[in-house]
């Protein structure tokens, strides 16, 4: 909790102890009070005690410990890309993907004086990427923070005019600032897409249709990736995501994280599966879940 600002450390701590006495309804979440994954956790669960956790390891911690029931992380934006690093984050940790949640985002510009004197404004990188090119156009240099809500609570605890937090517009009311500027990004489809994580076992309820999260690494030879995905095409699953990544320092294999419509179980996607884990050096399932927005 030392980590946290000195302004957001009470409310922090009050937010600890009432989850603490009820852990089936806590949901941990990365930020301070007043953040994005704050607000998440309230859409996707509106009777759960939600958890904060100075970072995304503080709250996978929280679930494994059984702290809180379920984490809520934000893995990408519409306007940013990835946020976290879920295939780095769940392999080991003994948790599942076990729901998502879409959250329109908008920011404010939140301070002690007035926006005139405003030089600089802090927030998370994604944050601020959302809003670089809002930022340029003010004159107003970014500063870097780990998380959006928790600037706003250094900007109280600095108490310099000339620096401004972005953040979402609630934070302005917890901190005690002023909104010197509202409805802030870059595009009108400002979203990020959040994934709920739970224990291992968890019951996913639902009636779908689902979506299913995996990760693979396939073979260093030619065309190992289009012979992986093919038993996809055939079988005719759609992936609304893949991406790959480096594991290890070696640049050599290459790994991937995958989105797919569909969860095992359906025969389609045992077959596609199956032909996966033929051609993929190792294949890991990171859960299934229902659709929060449908895929076309």
């Amino acid at each position: 909790m030392e980590n946290f600002a000195a302004p957001a450390r009470p409310i922090v701590a009050r937010m600890i102890e009432q989850a603490s006495h009820e852990p089936h309804r806590a949901v941990a979440f990365q930020g301070a009070p007043g953040a994005n994954s704050h607000i998440a956790a309230l859409e996707a669960f509106p009777n759960c005690l939600p958890l904060p956790c100075f970072d995304f390891a503080d709250a996978i911690e929280a679930v494994r410990d059984g702290r809180a029931d379920c984490a809520i992380i934000p893995i990408e934006n519409s306007l940013h890309g990835r946020v976290a690093d879920i295939h780095f984050l769940l392999p080991e940790s003994g948790l599942a993907i076990t729901g998502e949640h879409f959250l329109p985002i908008r920011y404010a510009l939140m301070g002690l004086g007035e926006i005139g004197v405003v030089k600089d404004a802090m927030s998370h990188p994604q944050a601020l990427g959302q809003c670089r090119h809002w930022l340029r156009e003010n004159g107003i240099a970014p500063v870097t923070y780990p998380d959006t809500a928790g600037a706003a609570a250094m900007v109280v605890e600095l108490g310099d005019p000339a620096t401004a937090a972005l953040a979402p517009p609630g934070a302005a009311e917890i901190y005690g600032l002023k909104t010197l500027a509202s409805n802030i990004a870059d595009a009108d489809h400002n979203t990020t897409r959040f994934v709920v994580l739970a224990r291992a076992g968890h019951v996913v309820s639902g009636t779908g249709p689902y979506m299913t999260t995996l990760i693979f690494e396939v073979h260093n030879v030619p065309a190992s990736l289009y012979k992986a995905m093919g038993g996809f095409a055939t079988n005719g699953i759609n992936i609304t995501k893949l991406e790959s990544y480096q594991r290890g320092g070696t640049f050599a294999m290459t790994e991937f994280y995958c989105d797919i419509v569909g969860r095992p179980g359906e025969a389609n996607v045992d077959r596609a599966l199956e032909e996966l884990g033929f051609h993929a050096k190792w294949m890991r399932v990171l859960g299934a879940y229902p659709q929060a927005r449908a895929r076309g």
